[in-house]
C-alpha cells in the first residue's frame, strides 16, 4: 500500500512538472533574449527595437527544481503527506531540494505549506522569470521540446546553473538610439576644392582632366572671393553679393553662414584673356564697392580673399533649410536604404549640435519614361515627416546610364519652398549617374547652378558607386560654383558595388552619416 502511495506521489509530481513546463512553453511574454559576447540583446517584437545591456543586473538560473513541486502541492494533502512528498523528491536522482529559486530576478526561499493559492502565485512568477537558455529545461527555441526536457529531469540530469542578463534601462537611451538605426554602414570621403585651390588648379592643367571643363561647359578657373564681416570679425550671412564687369552683371550669389561669397568669372565660357581686377566691381546688399580687389585665378597657391567690413547690417536668425535630392533609379538601393535608416538621426544631431532650427525636404528623381520623373515632399520643420516620406520610396527604373539630373535641379528650384530669409540653404545631391550629355540639358544645368548660387543654396554632391570621371567632375563643378563640397563613397564599408577612386588629395575616410552631420553643422551654425 505504501509502495502504491509512493508511485501515486511520483505520478502527481510528474504531471505537475509537465503542466508547469507546458505553461512556460506556450505562454511567452513577447520578447526574446539573444546573448552575444556576455551581453544580452533584448528584442521587443512589437516595434523591432533592439537594446543592448552594457551594465546589467545578473539573474541566476534556477538552482533547484523543488520550486515546481512546492507550488503545485494541493491543500487536499495532509501535513503528514508533506514528508512523503519530500521523500519522493529525494528519490528522484539528480534533483536538489534546497528550496532556493530565483523569481522575477529576486532570490528567495520556498517554505511552509503550499496551497492552491501558492500554485497560482508561484506559476505566474515562474512565467515572468523563466531563464531562456538552451541549457535549461525551460527551452527558449523549443529545440529539445517538453518531453525531452521532462525526460532529462526524471533521468537525473541536473540543469546547469545559467546567468541571464537583463538590460539596465536607466543608461540605455544613447545605446537605444545607436541600435535603432543601421548607422555608420556607408563610408565616404570629403574634399573641398575651394579650400585646396592649388590642387584644383593642378587638375585643370592635367592632360587627363583638362577636357572635363569643355565637356560640361563649366569653367571654374577664376573668381573673386569675398568675406563680409562686422567689427568683431563675425560674418554676415545671407547677404546678396553681385560681381560686375563694367556695367554687365558677371555673377550673383549670397554670403554663406560665415560671410563668404564666391563670385565666378566666365563660369560658363572659356576665355583665355588675362583678367584685370580693375575691371570688376561689387554690389553688396545694394551698395557699390569699387575696390581695389584681388582676383583668384588658375595657378594661385590659395584663394585671395577680399574682406569687407560693415556695421549697418543685421545678423539673420538661426534658421536653415536642408534638402535631399536623390537618384531613385534601380542601382541606388543602398543609398536610399541609408537615408531611410539615418536621416532623422542626421538632422536631430546636426540641429541640436549647431543650435540652428532646421527645415528638411526630400526630392526623388528618375528618368524620362520611368513611372515618375520627379516627386517631392516640401520643406517642413518636423524631420519625422521627411523621414516618413523617404521610407515610402524605393529604387527602380533607369535602364541607361545617364539620368534626369537636370530635371531634379529644376524641380528643386521650382517646387521646394526655400526660405529666402534663412541664414543657410543646403542641398545634398545623392546620385550614381551623370546628366544626359545633350546641349539643351547642359544649358539647363548651367541655368540651375546659376540660380542655386544666386539664392545662396550650397550644393553638396554625394557620389555613389557607378560614378565615372565625367560624372565626378560634373559634380565638382556644381559644388565649386555654389560654394559647397564634394562627398564620395568609398569601398571601405564593403557595401554595394566598387567605387571609383576620387581625384583628390589626402583625406580621411569617415562614415557618411558623420560627414553629413559635420557638413550641415559647418554650413549652418
Amino acid at each position: 500500500m505504501k509502495n502504491m502511495k509512493y508511485k501515486l506521489f511520483v505520478l502527481i509530481a510528474v504531471i505537475a512538472v509537465a503542466g508547469a513546463l507546458l505553461c512556460v512553453y506556450f505562454c511567452g511574454d513577447g520578447k526574446q533574449d539573444k546573448t552575444t559576447e556576455g551581453k544580452t540583446t533584448e528584442v521587443d517584437d512589437s516595434d523591432g527595437r533592439t537594446e543592448v545591456a552594457e551594465h546589467s543586473e545578473e539573474i541566476s538560473g534556477f538552482e533547484s527544481s523543488a520550486v515546481f513541486l512546492s507550488t503545485v502541492a494541493s491543500s487536499d494533502f495532509s501535513e503528514s503527506h508533506s514528508s512523503d512528498v519530500e521523500k519522493v523528491m529525494k528519490s528522484v536522482s539528480g534533483l536538489s531540494t534546497t528550496g532556493k529559486a530565483v523569481l522575477g530576478g529576486r532570490r528567495g526561499m520556498v517554505k511552509g505549506k503550499a496551497s492552491s493559492e501558492s500554485f497560482s502565485r508561484g506559476t505566474l512568477k515562474l512565467l515572468a522569470a523563466r531563464p531562456k537558455t538552451s541549457e535549461s529545461f525551460i527551452m527558449a527555441d523549443g529545440s529539445a521540446g517538453i518531453s525531452d526536457a521532462l525526460g532529462s529531469l526524471l533521468a537525473g540530469s541536473s540543469p546547469k546553473k545559467r546567468e541571464v542578463r537583463t538590460s539596465e534601462r536607466s543608461k540605455g537611451s544613447e545605446l537605444r538610439e545607436r541600435n535603432n538605426r543601421k548607422s555608420g554602414l556607408l563610408t565616404a570621403g570629403e574634399w573641398n576644392d575651394l579650400e585646396n585651390w592649388k590642387f584644383w588648379s593642378g587638375l585643370m592643367n592635367d592632360n587627363d582632366f583638362y577636357g572635363k571643363t569643355d565637356y560640361w561647359k563649366f569653367f571654374p578657373k577664376s573668381l573673386m572671393a569675398v568675406r563680409l564681416v562686422d567689427a568683431n570679425n563675425v560674418g554676415f550671412a545671407n547677404i546678396s553679393v553681385e560681381l560686375f564687369k563694367g556695367d554687365s552683371l558677371e555673377f550673383a550669389t549670397k554670403t554663406d553662414n560665415a560671410g563668404y561669397a564666391y563670385c565666378w568669372i566666365n563660369l560658363f565660357k572659356e576665355d583665355a584673356k588675362d583678367l584685370d581686377a580693375k575691371d570688376f566691381s561689387l554690389t553688396i546688399n545694394g551698395e557699390k564697392f569699387k575696390g581695389p580687389f584681388k582676383l583668384t585665378t588658375k595657378g594661385d597657391e590659395k584663394l585671395n580673399l577680399n574682406v569687407i567690413f560693415k556695421n549697418d547690417i543685421k545678423h539673420v536668425k538661426n534658421k536653415a533649410d536642408v534638402a535631399f535630392i536623390v537618384d531613385a533609379t534601380g542601382s541606388m538601393r543602398d543609398e536610399i536604404q541609408f537615408l531611410k535608416s539615418d536621416l532623422t538621426y542626421i538632422i536631430d544631431h546636426a540641429s541640436s549640435e549647431s543650435k540652428v532650427a532646421l527645415r528638411t525636404a526630400a526630392l526623388f528623381y528618375r528618368d524620362v519614361d520611368d513611372v515618375y520623373l520627379t516627386r517631392f515632399n516640401d520643406f517642413t520643420d518636423d524631420a519625422t515627416q521627411t523621414q516618413k516620406y523617404v521610407e515610402k520610396q524605393d529604387a527602380d527604373g533607369g535602364g541607361d546610364y545617364p539620368e534626369a539630373v537636370h530635371s531634379a535641379l529644376e524641380a528643386s528650384l521650382q517646387n521646394l519652398s526655400w526660405n529666402e530669409s534663412a541664414r543657410s540653404r543646403i542641398a545634398f545631391l545623392i546620385l550614381d549617374a551623370p546628366a544626359h550629355h545633350e546641349e539643351s540639358i547642359i544649358k539647363s544645368l548651367q541655368n540651375s547652378i546659376a540660380l542655386y548660387a544666386k539664392h545662396g543654396i550650397k550644393l553638396i554632391p554625394v557620389a555613389a558607386s557607378g560614378v565615372d570621371k565625367d560624372t565626378e567632375f560634373m559634380l565638382r563643378f556644381f559644388d565649386l560654383a555654389t560654394g559647397g563640397s564634394y562627398v564620395f563613397l568609398t569601398d571601405d564599408s564593403g557595401i554595394g558595388n566598387s567605387h571609383i577612386k576620387a581625384s583628390v588629395g589626402d583625406h580621411k575616410v569617415e562614415s557618411l552619416t558623420d560627414i553629413m552631420i559635420r557638413l550641415i553643422k559647418k554650413y549652418v551654425k
